[in-house]
């Protein structure tokens, strides 16, 4: 797919402080996608992001990908804390949920578009393909984009982010998500930290600890979104945690 990306320049930008690491995927949540880049280049909002991609596939640059600009907000991945000098932040024209909470599906035309970009932008700077995250790893409890209708196993298999298929369900007992004084608890919040969330491994299945299993649940397992730390939950985020730390561990 050739990429044809026209230019509106945002002046909400200012100097990288970190090493490009990660690739940060959000939706616009606005009626339409005029109305968010007039947001994203308004000076008083004070928000921008690289790319601003249309449902049919248009490609807008608003920041340069040298410059830092400012779609993370409060966050943290895998230690990192200014994820806005770390990444590379696209948002994907959506309205989000509907007053009844359904979330329809990205367009073909603009997911096509997306995975063109990410790997432009992957070769060009040497990034690692799973680096590919969403908006709601780096801010669990704060925000929920790109949402649970952002088909991740499609991006996977267009070479992007990480999925596991036939994940093996554990012989676990379920964590509710007002559990305390449970052994589980440590083990799960370690493995969590481990995957890349910004997590206190306190053993208190508290509010944040419920955010982020919220939040994995959101990008792993859509269908049901509880911040339950159910049997199939646990097994998936430690099949994700085995996975992810045997790749950084084979480079």
């Amino acid at each position: 797919m050739s990429l044809k990306i026209q230019t509106h320049s945002s002046p909400n930008h200012d100097a990288r402080r970190q090493k490009l690491s990660h690739i940060i995927l959000h939706y616009t949540d606005m009626e339409t996608p005029q109305a968010a880049l007039r947001r994203l280049c308004d000076p008083a909002a004070k928000v921008s992001a690289h790319y601003l991609l249309h449902a049919d596939g248009q490609i807008v640059q608003m920041v340069e990908e040298s410059r830092r600009a400012w779609h993370a907000g409060v966050s943290s991945w895998q230690g990192e804390s200014d994820m806005n000098s770390s990444s590379i932040g696209i948002e994907l024209d959506h309205k989000g949920c509907d007053a009844q909470g359904h979330m329809a599906a990205f367009p073909e035309a603009q997911r096509q578009s997306l995975y063109a970009l990410l790997g432009d932008i992957i070769e060009r700077h040497g990034l690692d393909p799973r680096q590919v995250i969403g908006h709601s790893d780096i801010a669990p409890g704060r925000k929920t984009d790109p949402g649970e209708a952002f088909d991740w196993a499609e991006l996977y298999a267009a070479g992007f982010g990480l999925w596991l298929s036939d994940v093996k369900l554990e012989a676990v007992a379920d964590l509710p998500s007002d559990a305390a004084g449970e052994k589980a608890i440590v083990p799960l919040q370690k493995a969590l930290a481990a995957f890349g969330y910004g997590l206190e491994v306190d053993g208190v299945y508290g509010q944040q600890t419920r955010d982020v299993v919220a939040a994995f649940q959101r990008h792993f397992r859509a269908t049901r979104i509880d911040g339950v730390a159910d049997a199939e939950t646990q097994s998936l985020i430690y099949a994700y945690c085995r996975a992810s730390l045997a790749k950084a561990d084979a480079g």
